[in-house]
């Protein structure tokens, strides 16, 4: 099996400033307390952060057996964080139209 920890870390860290990005202009704007947006990436923030953290363990690791579950652990974390921004964008598409 080839290894994603490098992917899941970088495609993660990225999300991350994504996700903040995401909240801080939701701050700026004062439009944080209309919608629960910021709620979605408040929690997607967090689930991106864990999953780089497990993804770096992943890759540090020397143990196989620990890699692996490391490497699967950030790859659930990562696809929940993934949801939480679909359903992000859901929001923002819906106040749109």
């Amino acid at each position: 099996m080839e290894k994603k920890s490098g992917h899941i870390l970088n495609a993660s860290s990225n999300l991350l400033g994504f996700s903040l990005l995401i909240i801080t202009s939701l701050k700026i704007t004062k439009i944080s307390g209309n919608t629960h947006l910021d709620e979605f990436a408040g929690v997607a923030c967090i689930f991106f952060a864990c999953s780089c953290f497990f993804s770096f363990l992943a890759i540090r690791t020397t143990n196989d057996k620990q890699e692996s579950k490391f490497e699967t652990i950030a790859d659930y974390l990562f696809l929940i964080a993934l949801f939480c921004i679909v359903l992000a964008v859901i929001i923002v598409t819906v106040r749109i139209i």
